[in-house]
């Protein structure tokens, strides 16, 4: 007799790794892991996942393992933080390990210089980043909005906390943010400072900035820890957040959830962290 089996039952899962470029117990990527592992496991993926710890040369050493190894995934997922892509790519050659790149992508300059990609990178398959100019713009928008009209002539003091300077989607909610800076004239950005997705740093920065511009009404963050560290240093000096101060963020952790919904955050962007999950529908529909 013949046995008619699934085709998933028959073909070994396609196996994925995922480097991380977050800490192991830094809340926005382990809910991003956590989504991820999630699609994967209803899609029939076998994902990996490895933490960089926030370290370029650690994620750089994990690519050349997964990609130049003994034991070498199916595809292989990665970020373009601190512009380390061109590397990733460059050690790829050769592999046969299909690249798939999230959150990050590259840079336009990145982009010319590794031209023509589907010839130098055969195994190339794309990116899938979420719209983070927008994201910018939509923060600083609103915050305006719930600050209220201006008289003519007045003005409104707003500092900003960007992530890591050298991160594509640090750089694109600046470039939101200035958009949204561009349509506000009477919005002064008294000074940016990269707070590196970093609470304490953030806190510290703050602690420093608000006794610079004691006049500040606004605060823009390109995460919730950031938003969280500066929330703090206004709080050690009298300021209650939403009622003196106005904040935004980014991310939808739980705390971040609990400050929108409370109104200590005005302002919050978030669903980014699932970006990895539908980066796995996309391989699971190629791996088809």
């Amino acid at each position: 007799s013949i046995v008619c089996l699934p085709c998933s039952a028959m073909v070994q899962a396609a196996s994925v790794l995922f480097l991380n470029p977050g800490k192991a117990d830094e809340t926005f990527w382990v809910d991003y892991s956590q989504f991820m592992q999630a699609a994967a496991r209803d899609l029939g993926l076998q994902l990996h996942i490895q933490y960089a710890e926030r370290s370029p040369e650690t994620a750089i050493d994990q690519a050349r393992e997964a990609l130049q190894g003994e034991k070498r995934p199916d595809s292989l997922v990665f970020v373009n933080e601190q512009y380390i892509a061109p590397q990733i790519l460059r050690l790829s050659q050769g592999s046969g390990v299909k690249l798939f790149m999230v959150n990050n992508a590259l840079t336009p300059e990145q982009a010319r210089l590794v031209q023509p990609i589907e010839d130098n990178y055969p195994g190339w398959i794309g990116s899938m980043v979420a719209n983070d100019e927008e994201a910018g713009y939509l923060m600083l928008s609103e915050l305006v909005r719930q600050y209220g009209p201006l008289a003519e002539g007045q003005t409104v003091d707003l500092l900003a906390f960007s992530g890591v300077k050298n991160t594509p989607a640090a750089q694109l909610r600046e470039k939101g943010l200035r958009r949204a800076l561009a349509e506000h004239p009477q919005v002064r950005l008294r000074q940016l400072v990269y707070g590196e997705w970093n609470q304490l740093r953030a806190h510290e920065q703050a602690a420093l900035l608000l006794k610079r511009y004691p006049n500040t009404a606004m605060v823009w963050s390109a995460n919730d820890e950031m938003a969280f560290g500066a929330m703090r240093a206004a709080e050690e000096v009298g300021l209650i957040p939403g009622r003196d101060l106005l904040f935004s963020a980014v991310n939808s952790s739980i705390p971040a959830l609990q400050a929108r919904a409370s109104g200590r955050l005005s302002a919050l962007v978030a669903g980014h962290f699932t970006v990895g999950g539908w980066a796995m529908v996309l391989l699971s529909d190629d791996a088809k």
